[in-house]
């Protein structure tokens, strides 16, 4: 499972001329599901994003996270997160689990953010063409990628 944050001053994201999930402070989360993952790794990436620490504190340092200042985050379904382009010109996304597996996971990811204590937590539309607009804050751009086990 791969994510892409984005620390913002705001983010919002419409489908067909209309908002379906905005937030002012916090994390626009981009997040891809690859063949595999499980809520393990859902569950991991959403505690982890709680209370990463890249927000800045009185001295303008990282050391507050979007739990210490009542953040909100924005999910985003985006399976070209696993888009390969090594040696060709066309995306292949054969690592991109299918939207049967993806869009239970992405709701699982959540669901978990919100157990972590993030208070709001908006979303895009699984699936749907979507314009994204957003105020990248710093600009602060993070990946977090957490595979799953390998069976062996």
């Amino acid at each position: 499972m791969r994510t892409v944050l984005q620390r913002v001053t705001y983010a919002r994201v419409r489908v067909a001329d209309q908002v379906v999930g905005a937030i002012e402070q916090g994390f626009l989360i981009l997040i891809g599901v690859r063949n595999g993952d499980t809520a393990a790794e859902a569950k991991w990436l959403a505690e982890k994003i709680a209370v990463l620490r890249v927000f800045a504190d009185a001295e303008d340092k990282f050391n507050r996270s979007l739990l210490d200042i009542g953040g909100g985050a924005l999910v985003v379904s985006q399976f070209t997160l696993y888009g390969n382009a090594v040696g060709q010109r066309r995306p292949s996304f054969i690592e991109a689990a299918p939207p049967a597996i993806a869009a239970p996971l992405i709701d699982q990811f959540v669901g978990f953010l919100r157990q972590a204590g993030v208070q709001r937590v908006e979303t895009g539309i699984f699936g749907a063409k979507m314009l994204v607009e957003l105020a990248n804050d710093g600009p602060v751009t993070l990946i977090l990628e957490r595979d799953a086990p390998q069976e062996k």
